[in-house]
């Protein structure tokens, strides 16, 4: 069995790289963004104000939440309704990132995160997989890229699925999810000191992951 743990910033690449990395490697996908989320949709959709932190820490204890592998691709559901496309928003994005601070957030989702890759192998992305969740995984990846160009990958995305967004916003969104992941008290966002760091700024998809692939190969912690 053997834990992959990917890590970086919004607009990296994370999710689609770590889905293919996966897929290649014929192992598990666990998209730990797509959980926080439907946590952020939740608490959208109990009304809760976000600044009203108390109430969703005690909320949060009534959310049935559960991850399924259909044909080997992650779908994410709250009770029993599969929202896996209905997290993908930028205002259900921004209601992530503040949820993800709020320790009681993090502890609910941590024991779920490590019980699946207990179970199976996986490359699990998120933004402290490697720092927090997987701490001794076998291998640690960091992708980066520049801000300008998570933010246009993030607006070209969020323009394929037919939303109205502005490019401007998009990038202001990121460089204040960049600000709030890596200066909040719980499991800030920053690479783990044995995490190997890829800039994916001037890399492709394809080229991206298989960078990866190879790293994973080459056995750069000691092999398989």
């Amino acid at each position: 069995m053997i834990n992959i743990a990917i890590d970086g910033p919004a607009g990296a690449g994370k999710s689609t790289i770590s889905r293919l990395v996966a897929k290649q490697l014929n192992i598990l996908h666990v998209d730990t963004g797509a959980l926080y989320r439907a946590i952020g949709l939740y608490i959208i959709r109990c009304k809760i104000s976000f600044d009203d932190v108390e109430s969703i820490q005690k909320e949060i204890k009534n959310c049935k939440l559960s991850i399924k592998y259909i044909d080997k691709e992650q779908r994410v559901f709250i009770f029993d309704e599969d929202v896996s496309d209905l997290i993908r928003t930028l205002e259900v994005s921004k209601a992530a990132s503040i949820v993800s601070a709020i320790g009681e957030v993090r502890d609910y989702l941590l024991d779920f995160q490590r019980n699946i890759a207990k179970k199976e192998s996986v490359v699990m992305d998120g933004r402290d997989i490697g720092t927090v969740v997987l701490k001794d995984a076998d291998f640690k990846i960091f992708l980066e890229a520049s801000v300008d160009i998570r933010a246009k990958r993030r607006y070209d995305e969020l323009l394929k699925k037919g939303e109205k967004v502005i490019l401007d916003d998009v990038l202001k969104d990121i460089e204040k999810r960049d600000f709030w992941d890596s200066t909040r008290k719980t499991a800030p966002l920053l690479a783990a000191e044995d995490a190997i760091v890829i800039d994916t700024s001037n890399l492709s998809i394809d080229e991206s992951v298989k960078r990866v692939v190879d790293l994973v190969k080459k056995g750069i912690y000691g092999g398989l």
